[in-house]
């Protein structure tokens, strides 16, 4: 007896048709293409996670030196006394202070100047 796996081959490309939805011009409906970029769609997915990290760093770096500026102290300085006064807290929990909770912000400042 034959094994037919007209039915398995057909929803493979149903997966891969669907998985490029909203994809622009061919490579959302001609298989070749459509396999083609979900490579390249894996790849920038890959890289883009770690980009998340930096860029999400970035950001609590400019709000922290924003929020300290308005305290008169400089984001590079308050990094350096935070670790001499040995305050273990990081940049993302710094930087929800200083947006969330400004009377909180103001006591670590004054605590670290």
């Amino acid at each position: 007896m034959r094994v037919k796996r007209g039915v398995v081959a057909h929803k493979k490309r149903e997966a891969r048709l669907k998985a490029t939805k909203g994809f622009r011009w061919g490579r959302k409906s001609k298989e070749r293409s459509a396999k083609e970029a979900l490579l390249h769609a894996g790849r920038h997915a890959f890289a883009g996670r770690k980009q998340k990290k930096r860029d999400y760093r970035t950001l609590w770096n400019v709000k922290l030196n924003a929020a300290l500026r308005e305290n008169g102290l400089k984001y590079s300085a308050f990094i350096a006394k935070l670790k001499k006064e040995q305050i273990k807290l990081d940049r993302k929990t710094l930087a929800s202070l200083a947006e969330n909770h400004p009377e909180a912000w103001k006591k670590l400042v004054e605590e670290v100047k």
